[in-house]
């Protein structure tokens, strides 16, 4: 499995990952923890992987980095597809890469099957062209909704961790489950770390607080400018990107810029969607017994994140 020999290599340095939803505060926290731990950031927002893509998704900018170096950050082109499965290859690489160097990799994002990928190690079904290719087909004919009702019948639990909207995730889900038979999720393995010790950190976020704070997000991505990135973007081929041009905040401007809603229309579809968003992320999370949890707004919190580490710094 994946990540067993740099841990046994580098017993003692642990592999520490920040999760929660989005607008919980993750990004602040991580550059916290690493800068006590002599650490570096590891991206697993999979979004944040794409170059220009940083109003909407509150990648952090240079100065937020506090110096420190971060992963997986800015390495794909807007048009390029992503899969959770090159993205653990990246990811896990970096991580690698750092207990090489007896380096804290501090891991952040909110996608429980992305930040699994790396620390859980796991291994993805195959493909099978032919399948892929008929449900491609019926994406373009039927659309995303239509099969991500399908595939809520199929596998409900799948379903609800994926946007109806994301037509490339839903027919991989589809395609794992004609492939073997069962539930895509069922698919993945009991939690098992890849490398011990591993310290997963939860940020705890009450649920109006949280809806509030994701509206404040919105509105800050719109004043900051989130129009006129998506237009340039637009000129680099963001519409035909299959996974960057279904991003949150993306899509909706995408649908201003075609002349399909207004701004205002985006800009409360964009909150909305996150909500939900956010709300499959706490699901996912809270059903991992390893994570612990933190308050969000704890005065002393990277403290007591430090303490569950358990590193002397």
């Amino acid at each position: 499995m994946a990540g067993s020999a740099p841990g046994a290599a580098n017993k003692g340095h642990p592999v520490v990952a920040v999760v929660g939803p989005t607008a919980a505060g993750k990004s602040d926290l991580a550059v916290a923890l690493a800068s006590r731990l002599g650490g570096e950031i590891v991206n697993a927002d999979s979004m944040q992987l794409y170059r220009g893509m940083d109003i909407g998704t509150a990648k952090p900018t240079l100065a937020q980095r506090g110096g420190l170096r971060h992963h997986v950050l800015d390495v794909l082109d807007v048009r390029q597809t992503s899969t959770v499965a090159e993205f653990q290859a990246l990811a896990t690489g970096a991580v690698h890469d750092c207990l090489a160097r007896a380096v804290v990799p501090v891991l952040v994002g909110g996608s429980a099957l992305y930040v699994r990928a790396v620390l859980d190690g796991f291994a993805f079904p195959g493909t099978d062209p032919a399948v892929r290719a008929e449900l491609e087909a019926e994406l373009v004919a039927a659309g995303a909704p239509a099969l991500h009702a399908r595939l809520a019948e199929l596998d409900p639990e799948a379903a609800a961790s994926i946007l109806p909207g994301n037509g490339r995730r839903v027919v991989r889900a589809l395609e794992v489950v004609r492939i073997t038979g069962g539930p895509f999720v069922a698919r993945l393995p009991a939690p098992a770390y890849a490398h011990e010790p591993t310290v997963a950190l939860g940020l705890d976020v009450p649920r109006e607080v949280l809806d509030r704070r994701i509206e404040e997000r919105v509105d800050a991505m719109w004043a900051a400018g989130l129009v006129d990135e998506v237009r340039g973007l637009q000129r680099l081929g963001l519409s035909d990107g299959p996974t960057a041009s279904r991003a949150l905040g993306y899509a909706q401007v995408l649908e201003v810029l075609a002349g399909r809603c207004t701004e205002r229309q985006a800009r409360d579809e964009t909150v909305r969607a996150t909500r939900r968003f956010a709300r499959r992320q706490l699901a996912w999370f809270r059903k991992d017994p390893r994570i612990r949890w933190l308050p969000h707004d704890a005065s002393d919190r990277t403290e007591q994140a430090l303490a569950q580490v358990g590193l002397d710094v």
